[in-house]
């Protein structure tokens, strides 16, 4: 069999035009060269050099196996550094979803770009699953990795979560809503809200940014009262727009709302959500490189 020794050593030679130059290119001794060569000729079963008094010259049979031998070579070097950069996590595609609370601006837009520009050789594709999804997907080995809101009512074998950042809630409004016109100067007291129709409420084997209202609510002594129309998407801020409910919303959804929506603070400090990153705890090199670098940049 045809050694890629043999395929090196023909493809320096002939571009060497001798065989003591490129044994002085490949650091062997030229009769070790001439005797692969032999081989390699042997194995063909034709010469591939004309040896004559002066430099040795491809014969046809060297003319038509050099381009050849040549792509072979470069194809067989591109197979390595390819296995190599997948194998250290520096080429693939990494498949990303995140949760509609948790929008796609912000320090998480510039860790992604810092990440992508750090490693060239990798690319994403990104989807919207809510947080379950995402943990199901996650287990099953169709998502490499999730963003999501905590916090998860169901945790899955063999993924884990980690918190990445808190940020403060803020209670969303329609622009004509009494507290938009009337803000009240040290924020909005949550027990205020007795009265008012969220348009999103927990789902039972949900959880999440509903599930985390519901329970600050809660801890005033009520539960959030139900809008007629609801929404756990990112409709929700088109539900709001249009003066159908209010919402308790974290404040990078201020990036990606309807201008006319109201953001006003909250009066309790500890009004705090939490975004998580999850992945499988046997992460590829890929997704672990991708981790680490996205977590540091945060």
């Amino acid at each position: 069999m045809i050694s890629t020794r043999q395929l090196r050593y023909f493809v320096e030679i002939a571009e060497c035009g001798s065989f003591s130059a490129a044994a002085e290119r490949l650091f062997v001794a030229q009769s070790a060269l001439s005797r692969q060569i032999k081989e390699l000729e042997s194995q063909l079963q034709t010469p591939l050099f004309e040896r004559t008094a002066r430099l040795p010259r491809l014969t046809a049979a060297g003319e038509a196996f050099f381009p050849k031998a040549r792509n072979l070579l470069n194809e067989l070097h591109k197979a390595s550094e390819q296995a190599t950069q997948v194998g250290q996590g520096q080429l693939g595609t990494l498949r990303l979803s995140h949760s509609s609370t948790v929008p796609m601006s912000g320090r998480l837009l510039s860790g992604i770009s810092e990440y992508l520009q750090r490693c060239p050789g990798a690319s994403m594709d990104i989807a919207k699953l809510s947080s379950e999804a995402q943990l199901a997907d996650l287990a099953e080995g169709r998502l490499d990795v999730g963003l999501l809101r905590l916090p998860v009512l169901r945790q899955r074998e063999g993924v884990q979560i980690v918190p990445l950042f808190n940020e403060p809630l803020l209670l969303a409004v329609p622009p004509k809503h009494p507290l938009a016109l009337d803000p009240p100067p040290r924020g909005v007291d949550l027990s205020r809200l007795r009265e008012e129709a969220f348009i999103s409420i927990p789902h039972p084997q949900r959880g999440g940014l509903s599930y985390l209202s519901a329970e600050l609510c809660m801890r005033q002594g009520f539960f959030p009262k139900a809008a007629r129309v609801m929404s756990r998407k990112t409709t929700q801020l088109q539900l709001i727009q249009a003066g159908f409910g209010i919402a308790l919303l974290p404040e990078s959804m201020q990036d990606i709302a309807p201008p006319s929506i109201r953001f006003l603070p909250l009066a309790d400090g500890d009004c705090q959500s939490t975004v998580a990153l999850a992945c499988r705890q046997d992460p590829t090199p890929l997704v672990a490189q991708f981790v680490e670098h996205f977590c540091n940049a945060l």
